[in-house]
């Protein structure tokens, strides 16, 4: 089988840097074992668009021009893909296409909306999802078929993870991350606290002006302030291995905010303290890996980065369950197995009765 990989992010470099373990592979989503699973990945050539549109432009004649190339089109998000998909859904574009999908499957208001909505998802013949919980919501809106999605334990990189996970720890507790993070709650937590903590995160990101809230707050000394630029999984991953304890302290949103930093705390046997998102397919308390809080909740956050702090056996504890989570169910290995068992399953006859 012949797979078109679409990512959202430049694919070359990190592929070469996980080569030489300066790369987690679980954020390729599957490339790095596409091949041995007999699924040979077609690289789509990334440039960088602010405009969405210019994007889905250049997506649509890039891979239109391929299309001869490949049995079915795989993309990591369907962000900048739109064009093809309504194209697949109008039987113009004639080959499978299978995503992720990061979130649910949307409600729509209003009629034409609606419309081009339901058209829009009977474009996608196969999506991925992180849990359950999304694909349940998702069955709500009526737009989708059970039977093209799919529950995916995606997890880290273990072979990475094992490189850096003795670190000295020298830091305490540690945030990382960008999307919806809720720090108004968590810097007021280590204030109130006086406990040690680091936040690695961007000055902004969408909606989200971190940087204006940081400068608002009038944090102590205990407090330290990381801004980062760029895609640096590697450098941001040594400091994680450097802590005792990840915390993850997320907005209200519907959709699985903070996955990756917790999948990379399980893959470095770290406990973890997060908000309640209950769109997480694992339980860290039913697992015993890590402590939950409610969204806004500053007493709870006391309360639970007090807990840890004052019991460090009980800390390491957690983070060896959270390392057991990640070697038996979310780990690279395996989500790349699930997944290469359901693109074969489902498109195997389109590399023999569907050319063009």
């Amino acid at each position: 089988m012949k797979l078109y990989y679409y990512h959202t992010r430049p694919i070359v470099p990190a592929l070469e840097e996980w080569k030489e373990h300066k790369h987690p592979g679980h954020i390729l989503y599957g490339l790095t074992h596409f091949p041995k699973y007999g699924i040979k990945p077609i690289l789509h050539p990334y440039r960088h668009f602010t405009s969405r549109k210019k994007l889905m432009w250049y997506n649509l004649c890039t891979i239109w021009n391929k299309r001869k190339e490949f049995d079915i089109l795989y993309g990591t998000s369907y962000r900048g893909l739109e064009l093809l998909i309504f194209l697949r859904a109008l039987r113009i574009f004639r080959k499978p296409i299978a995503v992720w999908h990061h979130q649910a499957v949307p409600q729509t208001k209003g009629w034409l909306k609606s419309r081009l909505s339901r058209l829009f998802y009977k474009g996608i013949d196969c999506m991925f999802f992180f849990s359950q919980a999304l694909i349940n919501d998702s069955l709500k809106t009526g737009k989708v078929k059970e039977e093209n999605m799919f529950l995916i334990h995606w997890g880290a990189d273990l072979d990475f993870y094992d490189q850096i996970k003795d670190e000295p720890k020298d830091k305490e507790f540690i945030s990382t991350g960008k999307e919806n993070r809720d720090l108004q709650t968590l810097l007021q937590a280590f204030n109130d606290t006086g406990l040690e903590f680091d936040l690695y995160t961007s000055p902004a990101n969408g909606d989200q002006k971190y940087e204006e809230i940081i400068n608002r707050f009038h944090h102590k000394a205990n407090i330290h302030i990381h801004f980062v630029e760029g895609i640096i999984p590697y450098q941001l991953a040594l400091e994680v291995a450097r802590s005792k304890v990840v915390v993850i302290s997320c907005l209200n949103y519907p959709y699985t905010i903070g996955l990756t930093t917790l999948v990379e705390a399980l893959a470095l046997g770290l406990p973890v303290i997060s908000t309640r998102n209950p769109k997480f397919e694992m339980d860290l308390e039913k697992e015993q890996a890590g402590l939950l809080v409610e969204y806004a909740d500053v007493k709870g956050w006391e309360k639970a980065l007090k807990q840890l702090h004052e019991h460090p056996e009980q800390a390491r504890e957690m983070g060896k369950n959270g390392r057991r989570m990640a070697e038996s169910t979310y780990n690279l290995e395996n989500y790349s197995r699930e997944l290469a068992e359901v693109l074969i399953k489902r498109f195997t006859h389109y590399s023999t009765f569907k050319k063009e």
